[in-house]
């Protein structure tokens, strides 16, 4: 028997949302689950495409995150960027692809809470946003361009990541820009 996963509810406890029509194993049964792995892979490429999209605005632009959301395939990230020059999205596409084309190694690793915050910079986003009782901290270093704290799944290697689209820039605010982009191969 297999059913599907489609979504998840929060309340007292975490409650999993099953595909309509899909069988429902009696109550205390043992399950396996098993991640779908084209939907994890297209994350993992996403994920790692708006740190790179985060690693070029930062670096080129001093500009920290302030939002941001994600999709497989697309996604959305807010910065604080006062002053947005005019080719701002033809240059951060055009940058944004070069590094992935450099084919940058992706290495993960976990430090000690007072090691992680002592690196510099480490922290991209306007607030920090690693809770306070947590002792170890997982690091995401996109080598040569992009280095922070991160929990999430990441590709090897930028090469994986393949074209990003700078779909649109948006203003969302006196300083705030939303950046969409989109994967295209």
């Amino acid at each position: 028997m297999q059913t599907r996963i489609v979504g998840t509810r929060k309340g007292d406890d975490l409650w999993l949302i099953p595909a309509e029509g899909d069988p429902l194993p009696p109550v205390g049964t043992a399950v396996t689950g098993a991640v779908e792995d084209v939907r994890r892979t297209m994350l993992m490429r996403t994920h790692s495409g708006l740190h790179v999209l985060c690693g070029v605005v930062f670096r080129d632009f001093g500009a920290l995150v302030t939002g941001g959301n994600m999709e497989p395939g697309e996604a959305r990230m807010d910065f604080n960027l006062p002053e947005v020059p005019p080719d701002f999205k033809s240059r951060i596409e055009e940058l944004v692809n070069a590094e992935v084309a450099a084919e940058r190694s992706v290495a993960v690793r976990v430090l000690p809470r007072a090691e992680a915050l002592a690196l510099p910079d480490i922290i991209r986003t306007q607030s920090n946003l690693i809770p306070p009782d947590e002792q170890e901290v997982r690091i995401v270093d996109i080598v040569g361009l992009d280095v922070q704290a991160d929990g999430g799944t990441h590709v090897a290697s930028t090469a994986q990541i393949g074209k990003v689209q700078v779909v649109k820039v948006e203003s969302k605010g006196r300083a705030n820009r939303r950046v969409r982009v989109r994967l295209v191969d």
